[in-house]
């Protein structure tokens, strides 16, 4: 399995941390990780952050419900999205994605910091 860590810097809060892996959602990893480094623009939906990126891709082996610190691509907005917990269609505590997003990572520290995000707050993804 092919890995590399993450930051994504959100502008005034501070940094999160999380590791890009392959094993799930491989051509979807390839694509994402070949256009790091990239700026974007924070949206909220929920206890979820999501951006867009120059990346595009398919839905590869999407899913819907999700786990709180997934990383996952949305491909309708060739965005990526951090889960950290409910999102409007979601009937518990599990995240559950608008549409299908193929899982390719997972944040690995300050996950809290989502909590702050605001929309239109400005990202910075780069490697760690």
């Amino acid at each position: 399995m092919n890995e590399v860590k993450i930051l994504i810097e959100f502008e005034d809060i501070g940094v999160i941390e999380g590791v890009l892996f392959d094993k799930v959602n491989p051509k979807t990893y390839a694509v994402v990780v070949s256009k790091i480094p990239f700026q974007s623009e924070a949206n909220t939906w929920g206890k979820e952050v999501y951006f867009e990126t120059p990346a595009s891709a398919s839905v590869e082996n999407g899913e819907r419900t999700v786990e709180v610190g997934d990383i996952g691509f949305w491909p309708p907005g060739k965005a990526m999205c951090v889960f950290y917990g409910p999102t409007p269609v979601s009937r518990g505590r599990e995240p559950v994605a608008a549409s299908p997003v193929n899982v390719i990572g997972k944040i690995t520290k300050n996950v809290e910091l989502l909590s702050k995000v605001i929309d239109g707050l400005k990202i910075k993804v780069k490697f760690a």
